[in-house]
């Protein structure tokens, strides 16, 4: 049964496949196995909480691509990949969660079967997705193949976007917008922070516009006080507290694309180093936005926004941003280019980046980001707040 509601053309779906296979042939890959979400999204159309048990996409230079997953998840596969129904393919449930077989040995057989069991196997050997358990059982079944790592050769080839993905990310965009609306709104002294991440959610799903919300690849950051010196703190059930800051690190999600965006609030009279951090994080965001142009490299960004913060004596180190667009949890990042010192890619038009011009203290954390689209005249914002640090007493 076809798609009743598809994201994308037929003809996009295509250009996609026609994509990923040239970068097999460079990559001398015959037969590619993707067993990231994403990248099965990407290509087929498929999306389904079922990332829990195996799963993948398999893909040669001429057939493919094919959907193999679990039977009872299959007929979600039916009902939105753009493939036949004879490219969706199952194991039964006497291969789930059990140490007596897996379900690659069925996947082993089938490619076997079909007289791919000797070709050069692209896997993504660095996934989350992907177990030492899934590697044995396709080495052990497939003893005439070659194995090679082809850990991000699709999320590459998602970097530039489409103008239908790009419509996409910004109705995320206007989501996250409400989102932080909705936060300046109603957060005060006293309020449970668990309260407020209700209150996120609700709004992240009503959506804007019209446009409904999904659920985001990384629920609500949302760290105060000392907390906030850790990145990847989520919530609690306390009350919050005058005299401290918040951040909140969130996205707009519709479709499965993401526009995620970051800003920070502080209960009571700010100290000075929130007020100077913020005059910082501003003019370094300002720098790094105006080297975000096509033939740029990644590392242009960062060199431009740590020389506006040297200006102030801060000083970053590791990464301040990374792609996004399509995604499922753990990550709404596709794990592609880095905008940190050394990363030398070439930015290209239409390629979307979420610029993390973060700070964090021994103590205390500070964070204002933007997420754009490359563009020749100069970034396009995919979500528009105003960039400050927000009081509220």
């Amino acid at each position: 049964m076809p798609n009743p509601n598809p994201s994308f053309t037929q003809a996009e779906y295509d250009d996609r496949i026609r994509k990923t296979r040239a970068a097999m042939e460079q990559k001398g890959v015959e037969l590619l196995i993707t067993v990231d979400p994403s990248n099965m999204a990407w290509l087929t159309g498929y999306d389904g909480w079922s990332f829990y048990t195996p799963q993948c996409v398999l893909l040669t230079l001429s057939d493919g691509p094919i959907w193999y997953g679990r039977a009872m998840d299959a007929k979600g596969a039916y009902r939105t990949v753009h493939m036949p129904d004879s490219s969706v393919l199952s194991y039964t449930d006497d291969y789930v969660m059990t140490p007596e077989r897996h379900a690659m040995d069925l996947l082993s057989q089938i490619i076997v079967d079909r007289g791919w069991g000797n070709l050069r196997v692209g896997v993504e050997m660095d996934n989350y997705y992907f177990s030492a358990a899934t590697l044995a059982s396709l080495q052990t079944g497939l003893p005439n193949a070659t194995f090679v790592d082809a850990n991000t050769l699709v999320n590459w080839q998602r970097t530039v976007k489409s103008e239908q993905e790009l419509i996409y990310m910004k109705r995320a965009g206007r989501i996250v917008e409400e989102m932080h609306k909705r936060i300046l709104e109603i957060i005060e002294p006293g309020m449970r922070k668990n309260e407020l991440i209700a209150e996120i959610y609700h709004t992240a799903m009503m959506g804007a516009d019209g446009h409904g919300g999904d659920y985001p690849a990384i629920v609500p950051m949302v760290p105060s006080g000392p907390d906030a010196a850790a990145a990847h703190l989520t919530w609690n059930d306390l009350p919050l507290k005058r005299d401290e800051g918040t951040f909140f690190e969130i996205a707009g999600c519709h479709r499965r694309y993401h526009c995620p965006l970051c800003r920070t609030i502080y209960l009571g009279n700010p100290p000075d180093k929130f007020l100077n951090t913020e005059k910082a994080v501003l003019d370094g965001m300002a720098a790094g936005l105006e080297a975000a142009k096509p033939g740029n490299l990644a590392e242009d960004i960062i060199i431009a926004f740590n020389k506006a913060l040297n200006k102030y004596g801060i000083s970053k180190d590791g990464r301040s941003g990374y792609p996004i667009g399509i995604s499922y949890p753990p990550d709404w990042g596709e794990r592609t280019i880095s905008l940190r010192l050394g990363d030398t890619s070439e930015l290209k038009e239409n390629m979307t980046f979420h610029f993390m011009t973060t700070i964090w203290g021994d103590d205390w954390g500070f964070e204002i980001t933007e997420s754009i689209v490359v563009k020749e005249s100069g970034p396009e914002l995919l979500a528009n707040y105003p960039r400050q640090l927000f009081v509220k007493n």
